[in-house]
């Protein structure tokens, strides 16, 4: 009996343990050239145009309003951000138009899904306006 509740106390701890690091996520690795580079599409040109694209592609995981709760956001595994937040907007266009051209993991990459740069600035520029 005394064996028993060794092995399951080492049982939860080993689970709590492999959770917690399934769970913690690595930084992302943006490439310097991304970091620093420009928005080449004006903030409010083709607003309507960026908020409905970032709605056709985005909202299943990262919700309405960017706080990471889309229908989707459950099956996820990572952290899906919340764009309204400080250190979100903190990221340069550069970083934010990376990541959202070659995602990682649960983000998938858009390069293929929308081959337009413009559209993925468009993108952007409509998370910009997701700010607290």
């Amino acid at each position: 009996m005394k064996t028993f509740k060794i092995l399951t106390i080492i049982g939860i701890i080993s689970f709590a343990f492999y959770s917690f690091t399934t769970l913690a996520q690595e930084p992302w690795k943006v490439p310097a050239k991304y970091v620093t580079m420009k928005n080449p599409v004006a903030p409010k040109t083709d607003a309507a145009i960026g908020k409905s694209l970032f709605t056709k592609h985005c909202k299943s995981c990262h919700g309405a309003e960017g706080f990471g709760d889309g229908p989707k956001a459950k099956e996820m595994k990572g952290d899906l951000g919340d764009f309204s937040s400080k250190a979100f907007q903190k990221q340069t266009d550069g970083e934010l138009f990376y990541k959202t051209s070659m995602g990682r993991k649960d983000m998938p990459e858009f390069t293929k899904k929308l081959p337009s740069d413009e559209d993925r600035w468009l993108i952007v520029n409509y998370m910009r306006t997701l700010a607290e």
